[in-house]
C-alpha cells in the first residue's frame, strides 16, 4: 500500500481546544497507510492583496507545507455558525495570489468537535463551500459531527468512548481510501 502524507488543519488557535484533542485522536487511530502532519496557520498576518506581489516568509512556507503533503484534513470548532476567523485567514493565504491556489485539485475532509448537539455542522458545511471553490476534492461521507462531553477525549488524544474510537478509526480508513481514489484520477504533479 502506499503512503500518503496529510497536512491537518486544527480551526482552533485555543491551547486547550477541544479540536486540538480530536485532531491527536484521529492521528494516533489513523491507518499506518497515512502520516499525520500538522500545519500551524497562528503567525500568518492577516491576508490582503497587497501582499500577492511579495508574500511575507511565513506565507510561503505556509503555502510549501500545503503543497508538502498529499491531502489535507480540516479540525475545525464552529464560532457564531462557521468557521474560526484564522482558519479562513489561512485558507485565503493558501488560495492566493491568483493562480496558485495549493488546494486546487488536493483531497481535502472535514470534521470537528463542539460540546453542542449538532457538534459542528454549521461550520462544516460553510467550510465545505469555500473548499468547492478552492477546487479541492472533498470526501463527503463520512460526515462526521462529534458532540464532545466531558472526557470522551483525553488530553492526550486518547478517545474513552469505544463507539466513537471504532467511528473515528473508521473515518480514518476511509480517509485513506478516498485519497487513493483520487490521486488515481488526479496525479499529483498532472
Amino acid at each position: 500500500m502506499i503512503k500518503y502524507r496529510v497536512g491537518y488543519f486544527v480551526g482552533s488557535l485555543a491551547k486547550a481546544s477541544l479540536n486540538r484533542r480530536l485532531a491527536m485522536a484521529l492521528t494516533k487511530l489513523a491507518p499506518p497507510t497515512l502520516e499525520m502532519v500538522e500545519i500551524s496557520f497562528k503567525e500568518l498576518p492577516l491576508y490582503s492583496p497587497d501582499y500577492d506581489a511579495d508574500y511575507p516568509p511565513v506565507a510561503r512556507a505556509f503555502k510549501q507545507a500545503i503543497a508538502d503533503v498529499d491531502a489535507v484534513l480540516f479540525v475545525t470548532p464552529e464560532y457564531n455558525r462557521t468557521i474560526p476567523g484564522g482558519l479562513k485567514n489561512a485558507i485565503d493565504w493558501a488560495s492566493r495570489p491568483w493562480g496558485t491556489n495549493s488546494f486546487t485539485r488536493k483531497p481535502s475532509a472535514v470534521i470537528g468537535t463542539s460540546p453542542g448537539a449538532i457538534g459542528t455542522a454549521l461550520a462544516q458545511q460553510s467550510l465545505r463551500s469555500v473548499l468547492c471553490f478552492c477546487n479541492s476534492p472533498l470526501m463527503n461521507a463520512i460526515e462526521a459531527y462529534i458532540q464532545f462531553t466531558p472526557g470522551l477525549i483525553a488530553e492526550d488524544g486518547q478517545v474513552t468512548n469505544d463507539t466513537t474510537t471504532e467511528f473515528l478509526r473508521n473515518y480514518m480508513t476511509e480517509l485513506h481510501g478516498f485519497i487513493e481514489r483520487v490521486l488515481t484520477v488526479l496525479p499529483r504533479g498532472s
